[in-house]
């Protein structure tokens, strides 16, 4: 799930969603132990299973309402809380945003997926007081050449900034990498939504940004940090807004948007990836 960075500066205080997991006071870049990165693995592996049971579920004529309704319950079924459902006031369990929706797209049984669609499913579960986070962006049956290819480049730019996390690298690292690759193939990023740091918060810090900035501080990698890394990608400009439902963000020039995220485990090589599907 990706929200803008003001909302981690107003978790300043442990307290309840109306109905998701407690906001944690907020400890700066948080270092996981050995123990915490057991549940953070089990947290993502939920995750990961839901999102790959939704990829192969969806198909034209369900209802975004549909997807919600059997990802909650997938989440609970293994032992799980949803991390979106009640954060910040979000009434959902996932995310689906479809065509130019680029985040926060709100779950309806009026909403009907068609065939075409370029659908993105964003959701977290919360374990044993941790949470995992990861987005997937789905070509529903006959998608057109341009959504296949948005949706390619975007998860292969995340694939690109993963590349460069390890110890010692910086958050520019990721970024660079990333903002390349999509400029490389003719796409925007969008920057007003960044990744972030995750763990016993949905969202941490730091903010883990996919464009070149000295605006957002540029952190030092270290072993143990557990980041939620999602560079989203407009086919036409970056510009987006946001819909009176205060939620749903979509593109200003109506083109396609696509997002992949992933939560990884910071290591001395490389990274974990927590939430890897298998696919």
């Amino acid at each position: 799930m990706n929200l803008f960075a003001d909302l981690l500066s107003n978790t300043q205080a442990p307290r309840a969603t109306s109905t998701g997991p407690r906001i944690q006071k907020r400890r700066g870049i948080e270092i996981k132990s050995t123990r915490e990165i057991k549940i953070m693995r089990e947290a993502s592996r939920i995750v990961a299973t839901v999102l790959r049971e939704v990829m192969q579920k969806v198909e034209p004529g369900q209802t975004t309402g549909d997807l919600d309704a059997f990802a909650e319950q997938r989440i609970r079924d293994m032992g799980a809380t949803p991390s979106f459902k009640g954060y910040h006031g979000f009434p959902a369990s996932i995310c689906a945003s479809i065509n130019n929706e680029v985040v926060h797209g709100i779950p309806n049984s009026k909403r009907v997926i068609h065939n075409g669609d370029l659908l993105k499913v964003d959701t977290g579960a919360y374990f044993d007081g941790y949470h995992g986070d990861s987005c997937v962006t789905i070509c529903v049956g006959d998608a057109s050449a341009e959504s296949q290819t948005l949706s390619r480049v975007a998860q292969e730019s995340l694939m690109a900034g993963l590349s460069k996390v390890k110890a010692g690298n910086t958050l520019l690292d990721i970024a660079g990498a990333v903002e390349d690759h999509v400029r490389a193939n003719g796409f925007s990023v969008v920057e007003d939504y960044t990744g972030h740091g995750v763990g016993r918060n949905l969202h941490e810090e730091p903010s883990v940004f996919n464009f070149r900035t000295d605006e957002l501080p540029n952190v030092t990698l270290r072993p143990g940090m557990t980041l939620a890394i999602e560079p989203i990608l407009n086919a036409g400009s970056k510009a987006c807004r946001t819909l009176k439902d205060r939620w749903t963000v979509v593109t200003r020039d109506g083109s396609l948007s696509a997002q992949w995220e992933h939560t990884v485990l910071v290591t001395s090589d490389g990274c974990e990836i927590l939430t890897d599907r298998g696919d």
